[in-house]
């Protein structure tokens, strides 16, 4: 997985913590989550607020 690969990061992450609410991560937290998935073979300086974002709003449709 890249920073790109929004959807599939939030999935993970929903897998990894299925009981924490997205919306009370900070996106600092979220960008530490993401950088422990073992899928995830990016630049761990690679993303942006936008990205952490898209991360968040994504994982927070797919728990709904």
């Amino acid at each position: 997985m890249t920073w790109q690969d929004t959807d599939e990061i939030a999935w993970a992450l929903a897998e990894e913590y299925p009981d924490l609410d997205p919306m009370e991560v900070s996106l600092s937290e979220i960008r530490k989550m993401v950088l422990q998935l073992d899928d995830f073979e990016d630049d761990p300086n690679g993303s942006s607020t936008a990205i952490l974002e898209a991360i968040q709003a994504a994982w927070q449709e797919g728990i709904q």
